[in-house]
């Protein structure tokens, strides 16, 4: 047989074609349907405690309220301007910032992040991240032709590293002449962990003084932040001081925020004090737009302007996500008793869909884990445990398939 050869370019060539956290969901399912007792705690989606996708009747509404007609036509390449606006004023409220702002429609925050890259970093050039971040950032980079650097997240006491995230941040600007901050709070995907008011003050510190040495743009990956407490939502207050000398982003989402994850609707919003340059991020992230999904799903677009903007539905919405958060902080605080038991380390967890627990080698822990029907997400240095998808009667199992893998990757590490 005549050999065809192959017609990919070589990077493209050797590319993996899943996800590895849904390459692991998918494993977890497989053993499932075999009829394995299996605790599936790897992907981002809130279960109910009987196994169901936790789903808003007021989002449901909001969807059917859609004339056809509408839904079926295409949706302005950047997205509604009624859709815009009320992304702005979910964001902004009361912080007197929106009329600073302008924003695109995204297919959820994962589009924003994708329009972050892509315009504020040159070709070849990195992103900032801390160390514990979104796996699909270095994705999203990488598929952009650029990268991903980190910083070390926390020190000695499990707090930002504030002075590891000034260094490198410092650094970045003298090798690239710019920088582009991927900071996912409040509720960190993969940790949980949230700023205090003394990190979130150290960082608006940190990026305006940056800013006056060269270009910096600091994105906050919004994705969770519904999730998180009031405390840890004041980063708005913080931002007039970044703005000072640097350009905020929000990657703004439906998908977490109102629990339809399949809609793909989110925004990316920009926050700059010079009208001009706003103008001109608006064109360059518009022209992103056309240049890659082109339009976003309008049906998700017109719904979201219904939960955003109709006071009745937003109020029933934002009772049933309170809801949906209660659910979610029965877990934390039952985690956190039975992880304080068991000793296991792990950042401070207040809230949020995911937790990561330190371990010696993540790759043994995880696959002890998996041998005994758990799966988590390995990552450098911890595992990943999506709580969100976890009920409350799996913590004891789920703490002591922990336990058990981390004592197998001490013994292994030895």
């Amino acid at each position: 047989m005549t050999t065809i050869p192959g017609s990919l370019i070589p990077e493209a060539a050797a590319r993996e074609g899943n996800d590895p956290i849904f390459a692991l969901h998918g494993e977890a399912v497989r053993r499932a349907a075999a009829g394995e007792s299996i605790l599936n705690s790897t992907l981002g989606a809130l279960m109910n405690d009987d196994g169901t996708l936790a789903v808003m009747p007021s989002v449901a509404e909001a969807m059917g309220r859609v004339p056809h007609a509408l839904a079926a036509g295409y949706a302005p390449i950047s997205g509604d301007p009624a859709y815009l606006q009320a992304v702005i004023s979910d964001l902004c409220e009361d912080s007197g910032l929106a009329e600073q702002a302008i924003a695109v429609a995204t297919p959820g925050s994962t589009g924003a992040i994708h329009h972050a890259i892509l315009n504020f970093l040159e070709p070849g050039q990195s992103a900032l991240a801390p160390s514990y971040y979104w796996g699909p950032y270095h994705t999203i980079s990488t598929h952009a032709g650029r990268r991903v650097e980190t910083f070390n997240m926390f020190d000695s006491a499990v707090r930002l590293d504030v002075e590891a995230f000034r260094t490198a941040l410092e650094g970045q600007i003298d090798r690239q002449g710019r920088a582009l901050v991927l900071f996912n709070f409040p509720c960190n995907n993969p940790t949980g962990y949230s700023l205090d008011e003394a990190e979130w003050e150290a960082v608006a510190d940190i990026v305006r003084e940056a800013g006056r040495r060269g270009t910096v743009v600091f994105l906050l990956d919004h994705a969770y932040a519904k999730f998180g407490d009031e405390a840890s939502n004041r980063w708005i207050e913080y931002v007039p001081r970044m703005m000072e000398s640097a350009t905020v982003l929000v990657g703004w989402t439906v998908s977490k925020s109102f629990a339809l994850y399949g809609a793909r609707v989110g925004a990316l919003v920009a926050l700059h004090r010079d009208p001009a340059e706003r103008r001109r991020m608006s064109n360059a992230l518009g022209f992103s737009c056309r240049a890659t999904w082109s339009n976003c799903n309008h049906l998700g677009l017109l719904a979201a302007i219904e939960l955003l903007t109709d006071p009745e539905l937003r109020a029933r919405a934002d009772a049933e996500r309170a809801a949906m958060t209660r659910l979610l902080d029965g877990r934390v605080a039952a985690f956190n008793e039975l992880a304080g038991r068991a000793a296991l380390s792990y950042p401070r967890y207040e809230g949020g869909f995911f937790v990561s627990v330190f371990t010696p080698d993540a790759e043994v822990t995880a696959a002890t884990m998996r041998d005994a029907g758990v799966y988590v997400v390995p990552m450098e240095g911890a595992v990943r445990i999506a709580l969100c998808a976890t009920s409350a009667a799996s913590l004891p199992r789920l703490v002591e398939a922990l336990a058990n893998g981390l004592a197998a990757a001490r013994t292994a590490a030895a």
